[in-house]
C-alpha cells in the first residue's frame, strides 16, 4: 500500500513489533519431503522474498515454503481480510448504498495512503466498494466498509469493532500467526502482521466466494455512483494478473516496513494454487512466476502488463 507513482512506498511508517521466532520447519526440509515438480526447480524456486508459501488450493497441501510461519508486516494484503469480513457478514446485502464521508478522504490524505479517489457525498454500493478496495487498493474504501459494517455510536467505535471482527475471523480460521490493528494495513501500533501460510489459508477461504473471485480477477472496472453522474475507473494493481496465463488474483501490498508483498492465485490444467510473497526486495512478480512454474511444471516467459499512467501503484 502506498502513494501513487511508484513501486516503492513513500509513506512514512514503522513496524514496531518484533518478529516471531524462526520457523520450526525450514523451506529446504519441506521441499525435500515433497516430490520435485521439475528438473529446473529440484529444490524449489529461488526467490528473494524473506517469506513465501505455495499451496495446492484444492487440498491445502503445501507445495513449497520459505519461512512460512514467520510473522511479518503485510501491508495492503490486509484488505483480503477486510473483504472477507464484509462477505462473511450473515445476510450481507452487497447492494446496500454507503455514502462517502469527508473523513475518509481526510484519512488517506493524512496518512499518505493508497486511494480509490472516492468523492465526498457520493453513494456507492458495498459491492462497488469491494472493487475500490481490491483493485486500486483504496484505503478510503476500506474505511468506508469498516465504518459501514462495524458497530458503535461513532466512526472510531465502528472501525474499532470492525478490526475486532477481523481478528475474530482470524481466530475462527485458526490463523494463529495473524493479527490486525487496522482495516487497511496502515499499522498504528505495530500489531498488523501475518505469515505466508496464514495468508494462503485466508485466501483459500476467500476464494470460496464467487463475488471475491469476480472482483480480484478484474483487470479494471468502471463503476457509476448511485446518486450523482460520476464514473469511477479503477485498475488492478496486481501486474501478475494478465501477464501469466491462468492467474486469477489476488492482492498487492507495499510499505516501507513490509517491502513489496503479493498474494496470488492461478489455475492451469485442472490444478489451482495459491501463493504468497512477503518482504520481497524488488522481484515479487518474477518470483511469483517462478513459484507458479514450479507448481505447473513449466517455464513461462514473463512480460508484465503496464498500468496506465493514471493508475495507482501498490
Amino acid at each position: 500500500m502506498q502513494r501513487r507513482g511508484g513501486e516503492q512506498d513513500r509513506r512514512r511508517g514503522a513496524w514496531g513489533a518484533p518478529l516471531a521466532a524462526t520457523v520450526t520447519a525450514t523451506a529446504a526440509a519441506l521441499a525435500a519431503a515433497l516430490p520435485a515438480p521439475a528438473a529446473h526447480a529440484a529444490h524449489g524456486p529461488s526467490v528473494d522474498a524473506k517469506g513465501a508459501y505455495l499451496m495446492d488450493a484444492a487440498s491445502a497441501r503445501p507445495l513449497w515454503a520459505k519461512d512460512a510461519t514467520v510473522k511479518r508486516p503485510m501491508a495492503s494484503t490486509t484488505k483480503i481480510m477486510t473483504a472477507v469480513v464484509v462477505l462473511d457478514t450473515p445476510g450481507v446485502n452487497l447492494e446496500r448504498q454507503i455514502q462517502i464521508k469527508q473523513s475518509y478522504r481526510d484519512y488517506v490524505q493524512r496518512t499518505g495512503a493508497s486511494t480509490a479517489d472516492l468523492r465526498t457525498g457520493d453513494k456507492l454500493t458495498a459491492r462497488q466498494l469491494l472493487y475500490a478496495l481490491m483493485l486500486p487498493s483504496g484505503c478510503d474504501a476500506a474505511y468506508a466498509l469498516a465504518d459501514a459494517f462495524g458497530t458503535g455510536p461513532d466512526e472510531a467505535a465502528r472501525t474499532k469493532s470492525f478490526v475486532s471482527r477481523m481478528n475474530a475471523k482470524a481466530r475462527q480460521l485458526k490463523l494463529r500467526g495473524t493479527s490486525y490493528d487496522s482495516f487497511d494495513g496502515i499499522s498504528s501500533a505495530g500489531r498488523n502482521y501475518s505469515t505466508p501460510r496464514d495468508l494462503a489459508e485466508l485466501s483459500r477461504h476467500a476464494l470460496r466466494s464467487a463475488t471475491f473471485r469476480t472482483v480480484v480477477s478484474a483487470l479494471n472496472t468502471q463503476q457509476k455512483a448511485k446518486n450523482v453522474n460520476r464514473l469511477y475507473t479503477w485498475y488492478n494493481t496486481n501486474k501478475l494478473l494478465g501477464s501469466y496465463r491462468g492467474v486469477t488474483g489476488i492482492k498487492t501490498g507495499t510499505t516501507t516496513a513490509s517491502g513489496p508483498c503479493l498474494v496470488f492465485a492461478a489455475r492451469q490444467g485442472g490444478r489451482s494454487v495459491v501463493g504468497v510473497i512477503l518482504n520481497d526486495a524488488a522481484n515479487r512478480y518474477p518470483d511469483a512466476a517462478e513459484m507458479l512454474d514450479y507448481a505447473f511444471k513449466k517455464r513461462t516467459p514473463l512480460k508484465l502488463r503496464r498500468l496506465p499512467s493514471a493508475a495507482h501503484e501498490d
